[in-house]
Order: C-alpha cells, then structure tokens, then sequence
C-alpha cells in the first residue's frame, strides 16, 4: 500500500466503566478530526476541540462507547458549517434514532434544526468497508459481541492501528488483523478477570485465559496493548495476563497515550 498520511492517535478513554481521575471509558482521538467512539472521555476535549471533530466512527451501540454523542452534537452543532458525520453499522444508527435521538432521551438532531441542514447525519458501513479521508484510511473489521459491533483499523500506509472494540473470539477478526501487513499496534479489550468467566462470556467479552488462545492465532508482530479493563478488577486481570503469557507481554492501555503512525 503507498504511502498516504501520517496518523497522530491519542486515547481519551480506555476503560470499561467509571470511578477515578482516570476512568474514561472509550474513546480514540485520531488527528484533529477524528474520533473513534464516543464515550465519557470525550469530556476532557475543550470546545475548540470537540468543534473541529468532523467524523465519528462507533463500534457498537452500548452506553460507555456512545455517552458523548449526545453532548458533543448538542454543544458545537451550531458552530459548525456541516453535519457531524457518525459513521456505524446500520443496526447501531437504528438504535441511536430508536433509543437516543428519538426526541424523549435526546433531540434528533438529524433533523435540527432542518432536515435540509441537520447538525448530524448517519452515514451506514459494514465490515470490510474502506473509507478515507485526507489521506488516511479507516477500515471497517468484522467483531463479535452481544450487539452488532466492529472494530478499526487505521492505516497511514506506512504502519497501521487495530481496536478491535468490545469482542469475543471471532475468526474474521483474525483473518482482518493478519491481513494487516504493516501492523504497528493491537489495541485488544480484556473487560474481565478470569473468575469473571461466566460473566465475560454470556457477555461476550475477552478474560485472560482466552486471551491467550486468542493471541495464539496473531500471525503479526504488534505491540499489544489492553483496552476495556473493568474497575475493581484491573490489578487482578493485568497479573492475570503477566502470568500468563511469557513472551510479547501485552501492556495496559493508558488514558492520554499516543500512537504516531
């Protein structure tokens, strides 16, 4: 793939709920422009900020990956000369109109203040949809959660970023990320500790112990680093995952940290 444009990444959010300073849940901040979900960490941009946004691409539809959407458009909708762009599976914008901007949680403001110049459009994809913007390339990657979900892969042509977003075990993930050739950085949600189980796997979330068979099918050489920790359980799931695997040691994903790509 040529070369198209280099991608600043920031995290504003990597948890999988509230409860301290740094407790954001999730949300990835591409450029300037950018955003890759919605969630509570979208709170800590300024104004200035959250007025430049232009494109939001969610994974799914659950609350910690959607907060912010409401607030972002309600608040810089009317400094803006376009409609904030959500770009989603068709089965998450279904439930953003149902069960958000549906004029009783929200006001839909894909009709604010007119349906001819709305402050926000829905835009469907599905998995293995490529969009690029300004020279740099989003792919759309197949996930497999409670809902209708993906996950991302940025690509400058130069290195590429996968967040998988809130998934179990999924062989067209793994098929997507090992057809990644210049795979820098895995970003790969871990929400429980594996005397959570039960609970990961009826909700279809990644525990240590399957973790590793997971990252058994990983074909590249990223660094890997683990997003959707649970508060309260991410001391014992990280010492989990340090004594599971003895080599490429998959590291804590970190509010405020930045990728260069």
């Amino acid at each position: 793939m040529e070369f198209l444009k280099r991608m600043k990444v920031r995290v504003l959010g990597c948890s999988g709920g509230i409860g301290g300073q740094h407790l954001r849940t999730t949300s990835i901040f591409v450029d300037h422009d950018i955003l890759i979900d919605a969630g509570t960490g979208v709170g800590d941009l300024s104004i200035e900020e959250l007025v430049r946004i232009d494109h939001i691409f969610v994974t799914h539809s659950h609350l910690d990956h959607i907060a912010c959407l409401p607030f972002i458009v309600d608040t810089v909708g009317d400094m803006r000369d376009q409609p904030l762009v959500v770009h989603a599976l068709p089965e998450t914008l279904a439930a953003l109109r149902e069960h958000i901007f549906n004029w009783t949680i929200w006001p839909d403001f894909t009709a604010l203040p007119s349906t001819d110049q709305p402050y926000l459009r829905f835009e469907p994809l599905a998995a293995g949809d490529s969009i690029e913007l300004a020279g740099r390339r989003i792919d759309a990657l197949p996930a497999n959660h409670t809902v209708p979900a993906l996950g991302y892969r940025l690509d400058s042509g130069q290195a590429s970023l996968v967040f998988t977003g809130d998934t179990s075990t999924s062989t067209p993930l793994w098929d997507a990320i090992n057809g990644s050739h210049n795979l820098r950085y895995l970003l790969i949600e871990t929400a429980f500790s594996d005397r959570q189980e039960t609970l990961a796997t009826s909700s279809k979330h990644l525990f240590p112990r399957l973790l590793v068979d997971e990252l058994a099918r990983l074909r590249q050489n990223p660094e890997i680093f683990i997003t959707h920790l649970k508060p309260g359980q991410i001391e014992q799931t990280m010492e989990e995952i340090a004594t599971a695997f003895a080599e490429r040691l998959p590291r804590m994903l970190q509010t405020g940290q930045v990728f260069e790509l």
